[in-house]
Parts: structure tokens; C-alpha cells; sequence
């Protein structure tokens, strides 16, 4: 099952989000994309929310209710099931 997390802290990392995970089940994948480019160079710096892949349905909502709305790395996050990419494209 793919997570999205979101209202992530500047400094969280990967690790970070795959320790919080890994405490509700095994986690396949972490995905955080970074903003790119600012001024001709790679800013480092991630876009505030990342995918996480749990292979187990049942182990992903556990980390569902257990992560939804609790501190990360200082900030409360959101934490629900990832929409595909096809319902998030605009139609028109």
C-alpha cells in the first residue's frame, strides 16, 4: 500500500520517515522528492511530503492511526493512502 505523508518538517529525512514506519511494519520504500533547482543549483531541500510503500495493508493502517496528526521531527504530519497519479491530473 503506498502512504503519502504530509506537512513534513524541513529537516526530516529518509531515515527518519522509514524509523517511524519501520516501527508499524516493513517498509518497501521511501520516496521524498526535493525541490530541484533555485538559481542554477540543487537547493537539497525536500517539497514537504514523501511516499511510503508497505507491501502489508493492514501493517500501513496501523501506521495510518498511529502516525496521522502526530509529531515528526517537531511537526504534527498527515498520514493517509497515496490517490493514484491518474486522479490527480486535471481534466479539461
Amino acid at each position: 500500500m503506498k502512504l503519502h505523508v504530509g506537512n513534513l518538517a524541513a529537516g526530516t529525512t529518509e531515515k527518519a520517515l522509514r524509523d517511524a514506519f519501520e516501527r508499524h511494519g516493513t517498509v518497501r520504500a521511501v520516496t521524498l522528492p526535493s525541490s530541484g533547482m533555485r538559481q542554477g543549483r540543487t537547493t537539497g531541500a525536500h517539497r514537504g511530503y514523501a511516499f511510503i510503500v508497505m507491501p502489508d495493508k493492514a501493517q500501513a493502517l496501523a501506521a495510518i492511526r498511529a502516525l496521522h496528526q502526530r509529531p515528526l521531527d517537531g511537526q504534527a504530519v498527515t498520514v493517509g493512502a497515496a490517490r493514484p497519479a491518474s486522479l490527480l491530473r486535471r481534466r479539461g
